[in-house]
């Protein structure tokens, strides 16, 4: 059992997660109430649910007065829903956020909040060593998630091993710096998240994590890999010294964001 532990805020965007995110609500919990003395709040943030994902929430938050849920109707994306989530900052000490499938199982997100102290973020990596890997991903989600690692080192530069696993934990601090900045509503919001506490001077720390690769994903990797490629350009481009010719482009953006069916990003950060 932790002693004087720093409260703890756990965010789960979830997007008709009905059939996955059941068991993973009490198993958090559960191991929480056994292992750590420090109050743990876990927000589920709904994301334009058409199943009954908020009736398996609730019905969990019945017996775990712990767990709740934000419902935005509207399709926001992953990282619209983290965006919005992170509004619930300051309730806690520290903030975090895993994904809805259980990858990663309640042990290896409180070893994150272990670390807590030794930098403003905290992020699991499946590619460092130490890391434990249950189920590895197929050969063509690595092979994509490896190509992705490049090209983001290349425009970013930010020599972080893996930027896309699901568990992160930040100080409140570091999360009020950056949040009305972060402008990426898919799954390139990681990007945005560290690239944003990089240039802000907060610290980041990356420690092997434990994780499981779910089966039921819903994610169709061409389509979101183009996405995830248009935001992080236009991430780049808005934090270059050529933003200022953004303008005759945004057009495009939009249009691109629409045929690929994905979250439109929020409105450029102000200077």
């Amino acid at each position: 059992m932790e002693q004087g532990s720093p409260s703890v805020l756990l965010l789960i965007p979830a997007h008709n997660e009905e059939r996955r995110i059941g068991p993973v609500l009490p198993a958090y919990a559960e191991f929480f109430r056994r292992n750590y003395d420090g109050k743990f709040q876990l927000v589920v943030i709904l994301n334009n649910c058409r199943d009954n994902t908020m009736a398996v929430v609730q019905r969990v938050a019945a017996d775990y007065p712990e767990v709740s849920a934000v419902d935005y109707p509207a399709p926001i994306g992953k990282g619209g829903a983290l965006i919005e989530g992170l509004r619930l900052a300051p309730r806690a000490d520290l903030i975090g956020y895993v994904d809805a499938d259980g990858a990663t199982e309640p042990r290896a997100f409180l070893d994150l909040v272990r670390h807590a102290g030794e930098a403003d973020c905290v992020i699991g990596s499946r590619w460092i060593p130490g890391a434990v890997l249950h189920q590895m991903q197929s050969g063509q989600r690595r092979f994509a998630s490896r190509v992705f690692h490049l090209i983001v080192q290349l425009l970013f530069g930010m020599n972080i091993t893996d930027t896309q696993c699901g568990a992160k934990v930040m100080r409140r601090s570091a999360v009020e710096r950056v949040h009305r900045d972060l402008c990426i509503a898919d799954m390139a919001f990681d990007i945005n998240l560290l690239y944003l506490l990089k240039r802000s001077g907060c610290t980041i720390l990356e420690v092997p994590t434990e994780w499981t690769d779910k089966a039921g994903s819903k994610v169709a990797l061409g389509r979101s890999s183009m996405t995830m490629l248009l935001s992080v350009i236009r991430l780049r481009w808005v934090y270059s010294p050529f933003k200022g010719l953004r303008g005759p482009f945004i057009p495009l953006e939009k249009r691109l964001y629409q045929k690929l069916r994905a979250p439109p990003p929020n409105p450029d950060p102000k200077p």
